[in-house]
């Protein structure tokens, strides 16, 4: 395999070199548009996948609004992606909003890996308990979002990002509208799902001016307990564009309650009768207070089968955000543009648990801070306590480039800053058997936590520089080349320590202290030869960076790593994450004159990945049986560098237009990524062997040669959309392969299929005056297909958490334009 990966990497290289040494012809100037930004420019009108030429010299596809609204209207966009190549993301939500249960892999990386940004704006590592941004489904109302580009290789040099290993994904907004309106959509369906939605544009007005303001609602009751997700939102945006310049601003507005799934604990070799309970679902009691005292017995004890997947009385997460830019794209001349953009984000959130005091370590817990004391008196009384993770972000930042063209030359220098603060307080809070009307999945509990366990306070500074150039060294080839320097200084205190013994994983006060990790040459190169009018071949080569999660509440972070020690070990001896992605691939777009089959769009795309220093966060045993991979009692993760990952795949994407009435899309993905080592857990370190089987032998975990867990080797994503005159229909397939749930993979999950349908009629809407008026129908789930959604891997061997499929659910929705 060793002589494999030298060949390809070099054949990249030699094929990267082959078409910058092309001979050239007369230089001519020429200012490319962005495909990116095209595809942003998109507005309800774009009927198709996009599977060409939204990046020059990488692998990407766009997805516009028209084609996410389809899927379910107000579905999130991570949800959307998901029929894109190479892309896989489950929730167990319809929708796709719930944060806790998403799984998100784009080429063996997983979202913590990838760039995430809003209209430039960075949206940090889509961590749940997030720590430097916020979901897209937070940062826009998914009614607004003009398109979604999502580069599968690498991402831009200038993507604002700490995390992006791999590639990126990149939401737009859609701009104000050209004419005075409104929009009116309303949903209702499966478990009481009422969604309203409302925007009003101004239309162009004075000399260039735009703007729109909209308000959403989203209320419905989670398909397995009485919870309702819920939330408000609203989002505005002004445009000022003439000779000048272009003025845009923006703000949303979020504020989100989510009760939570509870994963089940699958063991695969069951030891007892509480390892060989797996429910398919673990639905919470709220708001039966009664059925959940009775659940317990008098000495607060969950049933006995049930011990390691019992129930909580509720569990969420509560999230309010506040984000907001203005950007200005000054034209100095012709020639020459200057972008400027400052941005600011706010969040205050919380993760909430009440769960039964008896379980995954609590007592240990509760008996050191409560000793000699009747736990069950000391927490309430009724047997529950309530856990809370207290979250606070309060980030702002600048981005900056300077787009010049000097000839054939496309020059690029851009800079990107942002300070954040952010904070993670783990409280508890009594559960008072007298007063169950005072606790909801919706609030925090109205009075004072019994106390502190932990409290971490971070901040931080990153700056990132990039320059690029792209040449247009004949009329058909385009070679881009340049590099970026990200730096990142983070420090980390712990106000309130935990009394020892509390965490499990740790026997010493948390770690604090400074890291700060520079890495001034990031080099990118990249080439596109059109080699005949609709075919065009690229490559490019890049080196990237994840820096250590400045986090202090839990996660594969050195402040949580559980000593002193252990941090001092990765500041001063571990090396943060890196790849070197390769990818060359061929697109065509071809019209074809004829009355049965006109026009095919196509894409294949190999990548070849050397991704060095990879981290694994080990939880301890103590914390099995929780929420979101983590023990109700919290814990802190042994963080292991388990050494280099080294990932061979492809993608190939096609769609068939028969006319204006047919269109068939599918992607077929292969991704095959393995560990090249085993990994010490005496050192912390990988070995350079591969012992085999899945026994550790001497404290060495034989990962070597095992491919990485929770990502799939194959999937394929169809999409048949009908259209006849005013009614238009929409099938949409997904083959998500079987994954791996352990990092020696002696456990996995079977492959999946799901269909999704929609249909849709076009009112006649000038009759009573409207613009426009559609009314659709989706059915999600079709087949009503059981089996896992998410799954996450924490352990070596035996045990995962695993999250159900939803069930087949339907959606109404009337839209309207005035």
């Amino acid at each position: 395999m060793n002589i494999l990966h030298t060949r390809s990497r070099a054949c990249l290289l030699g094929s990267a070199g082959l078409l910058a040494l092309v001979v050239s012809a007369p230089a001519f100037s020429q200012t490319p548009t962005p495909a990116a930004d095209q595809a942003a420019q998109v507005d309800g009108e774009a009927t198709s996948i996009v599977v060409t030429g939204v990046k020059a010299t990488r692998s990407a596809t766009a997805i516009t609004t028209t084609e996410i609204q389809k899927i379910l209207p107000g579905v999130a966009p991570f949800k959307a992606i998901q029929t894109l190549p190479g892309v896989m993301y489950v929730t167990a939500d319809p929708w796709g909003n719930n944060e806790q249960n998403a799984s998100l892999f784009i080429h063996g990386f997983s979202a913590q890996q990838l760039g995430h940004t809003l209209d430039g704006v960075p949206l940090g590592d889509q961590s749940y308990g997030n720590f430097n941004g916020l979901s897209p489904q937070r940062a826009i109302i998914s009614e607004n979002v003009g398109s979604v580009v999502v580069a599968t290789g690498t991402a831009e040099l200038g993507i604002a990002s700490t995390s992006n290993l791999g590639g990126g994904i990149e939401n737009f907004s859609s701009d104000p509208r050209a004419q005075m309106g409104a929009q009116l959509n309303h949903t209702f369906g499966s478990y009481g799902t009422a969604r309203t939605f409302v925007r009003l544009d101004s239309g162009e007005f004075g000399n260039g001016n735009s703007g729109y303001v909209s308000v959403l609602r989203h209320r419905a009751r989670a398909w397995d307990f009485r919870g309702k997700q819920k939330g408000w939102a609203a989002n505005a945006k002004f445009v000022h564009d003439d000779s000048n310049g272009k003025l845009t601003a923006y703000f949303s507005y979020s504020d989100k309650q989510e009760p939570n799934e509870d994963a089940t604990t699958v063991f695969k070799n069951p030891t007892n009768a509480a390892q060989a309970y797996q429910p398919y679902t673990r639905p919470f009691f709220y708001p039966d207070f009664d059925g959940a005292v009775a659940y317990l017995n008098a000495s607060g004890n969950v049933p006995a089968a049930e011990a390691q997947n019992y129930r909580n009385y509720y569990s969420a997460a509560i999230r309010t955000d506040y984000l907001g830019y203005i950007k200005y794209q000054a034209h100095l001349s012709d020639q020459v543009d200057w972008s400027n953009q400052v941005y600011y984000h706010n969040n205050d959130g919380a993760g909430i648990v009440a769960g039964p005091i008896t379980v995954a370590g609590l007592p240990n817990l509760f008996s050191l801070y409560f000793p000699g004391q009747n736990l069950k008196t000391a927490t309430g009384n009724s047997g529950y306590a309530i856990r809370t993770t207290e979250y606070r972000i309060d980030r702002g930042g600048i981005l900056s480039s300077i787009d010049a063209t000097l000839g054939n030359h496309q020059i690029q220098l851009g800079a990107w800053y942002e300070y954040n603060s952010s904070a993670a307080y783990r409280n508890w809070y009594a559960l008072n058997v007298t007063r169950p009307q005072d606790y909801n999945p919706y609030s925090l509990p109205p009075h004072d936590p019994l106390f502190t366990q932990y409290a971490s306070e971070m901040r931080t500074n990153v700056l990132q520089l990039h320059v690029q150039d792209s040449w247009q060294v004949t009329p058909s080839l385009l070679v881009q080349g340049g590099f970026k320097s990200s730096l990142q200084f983070a420090s980390g205190t712990f106000p309130v320590q935990p009394i020892i013994g509390s965490l499990p994983g740790s026997a010493s006060a948390l770690p604090e202290g400074e890291i700060n990790t520079k890495r001034w040459f990031l080099p990118a190169i990249g080439a596109k030869w059109d080699f005949t009018d609709s075919e065009q071949v690229y490559v490019n080569v890049q080196k990237n960076l994840r820096h250590f999660q400045p986090y202090g509440g839990g996660g594969v972070t050195p402040w949580s790593s559980g000593s002193q020690a252990a941090f001092d070990n990765l500041k001063f001896n571990g090396r943060p994450e890196t790849s070197w992605v390769y990818e060359i691939g061929l697109r065509s777009r071809r019209t074809i004159d004829s009355s049965f089959l006109t026009g095919i769009e196509a894409q294949v795309n190999y990548y070849h990945v050397d991704f060095s220093d990879r981290l694994l966060g080990i939880t301890p045993p103590g914390a099995i049986g929780g929420i979101g991979g983590g023990g109700i009692s919290g814990g802190t993760p042994a963080v292991f560098n388990v050494g280099g990952v080294k990932t061979d795949g492809i993608d190939a994407a096609l769609t068939l237009r028969f006319g204006q009435v047919f269109s068939l899309y599918n992607a077929v993905s292969y991704n095959r990524s393995i560990y090249d080592s085993d990994y010490s857990t005496v050192t912390g370190a990988a070995t350079g062997t591969r012992i085999g089987g899945i026994a550790t032998v001497g404290g060495v975990v034989p990962t070597g040669g095992k491919l990485i867990p929770v990502s799939p080797k194959w999937m394929n994503k169809t999409v048949a959309t009908l259209t006849l005159g005013d009614f238009d229909a929409q099938m949409i397939g997904d083959y998500v392969g079987r994954r791996f749930t352990t990092f020696t993979n002696d456990a996995s999950v079977k492959s999946v299929f799901q269909a999704s349908a929609r249909i849709a009629y076009r009112l006649p809407a000038s009759i009573v005056g409207l613009q426009k008026a559609e009314i659709s129908l989706n059915v999600t789930n079709l087949f009503d297909t059981t089996g896992a959604s998410t799954v996450q891997a924490s352990a070596n061997t035996n045990n995962y958490n695993v999250y159900p499929i939803p069930p087949r659910q339907w959606f109404a929705t009337l839209s309207v334009n005035y």
